[in-house]
């Protein structure tokens, strides 16, 4: 049997683990939401399907494996809440489930250190709502009992196109400083190493953080970023004194230090960015190598 792929909401994270198994043979079948998109990754060598929208019998049916990706909503989660039943018919046939969370599931504890067993205390909307699908998916997995899911909560991503460099060229990078301020991240090709190698040793009903061994502040980052190009460093502005929108602002609501040992003890992952000045200075050196036609 062909082992079939079926990514829902198949963006950034799913793309880069689609590459990979793509080139092992499998086949990926990846939802998205617009036309043009899916020509995007028809191109990639993925098989898309507009969805909501499109008949997915035939995928369910192949699938051996499935990841979400998609974010939810007031009501949930939008996979479970239009294919439940689809997705139960077909869960003893599914070798591995992942679902992408985040690890604002914790909440803020003032830079101290999460991992796995800490309680969810989310204090944004956004949190709240991974939360909330996250039991749907708990409560789907207990009642069909066969379901093998894999839950991986994401830190902040990064990757190629997706990082620092464009602002600070822009001159458009702040470095808003919040005193005790620290997130976790994750380069997106080290999320893809994570899934496959998951998908390689599954442990159905498993938990796994996903992010680099050193959580930082968010102006470091900017500042390491202007130094690698060469550029003057954006001034510090305080956070009281900074104009953000609410929804920039809220990411300044939760300051943690998140702990990733267990995808290393339990899945092997060796993680190619273990910082987040291994992985600017990887994707300085891919934008130079894509400016000079490589």
């Amino acid at each position: 049997m062909t082992r079939t792929l079926l990514s829902f909401g198949h963006g950034f994270s799913a793309r880069a683990l689609g590459q990979r198994l793509l080139g092992q043979g499998w086949r990926v079948i990846g939802t998205t939401r617009s036309q043009e998109k899916a020509d995007a990754l028809r191109a990639d060598g993925v098989e898309p399907l507009v969805w909501p929208g499109a008949d997915m019998s035939e995928a369910l049916s192949s699938a051996t494996h499935l990841l979400t990706s998609i974010a939810p909503n007031e009501g949930g989660d939008p996979v479970l809440n239009t294919l439940r039943d689809e997705i139960a018919g077909v869960a003893d046939r599914l070798d591995w489930v992942g679902y992408l969370s985040t690890t604002g599931v914790y909440g803020d504890h003032a830079g101290g250190w999460v991992d796995e067993d800490t309680p969810l205390t989310p204090g944004t909307k956004r949190g709240q709502q991974r939360v909330m699908a996250e039991g749907q998916w708990w409560y789907l997995a207990k009642e069909t009992r066969y379901l093998p899911l894999h839950i991986f909560r994401l830190a902040g991503i990064y990757g190629p196109g997706r990082g620092p460099f464009a602002k600070v060229r822009r001159g458009t990078a702040r470095r808003i400083v919040k005193p005790g301020q620290v997130f976790s991240r994750i380069h997106v090709e080290d999320i893809a190493r994570v899934l496959e190698a998951s998908i390689k040793s599954p442990r159905a009903g498993r938990i796994y953080n996903v992010c680099d061994d050193e959580a930082a502040p968010p102006e470091d980052v900017i500042e390491h970023a202007a130094k690698l190009l060469g550029l003057p460093v954006p001034p510090k502005e305080r956070i009281e004194d900074a104009e953000m929108s609410p929804m920039a602002r809220s990411f300044y609501a939760e300051s943690k230090r998140v702990k990733n040992d267990r995808i290393k003890r339990e899945l092997g992952v060796q993680l190619g960015y273990p910082n987040y000045r291994e992985g600017l200075a990887a994707l300085l050196a891919e934008d130079g190598h894509a400016e000079k036609g490589g």
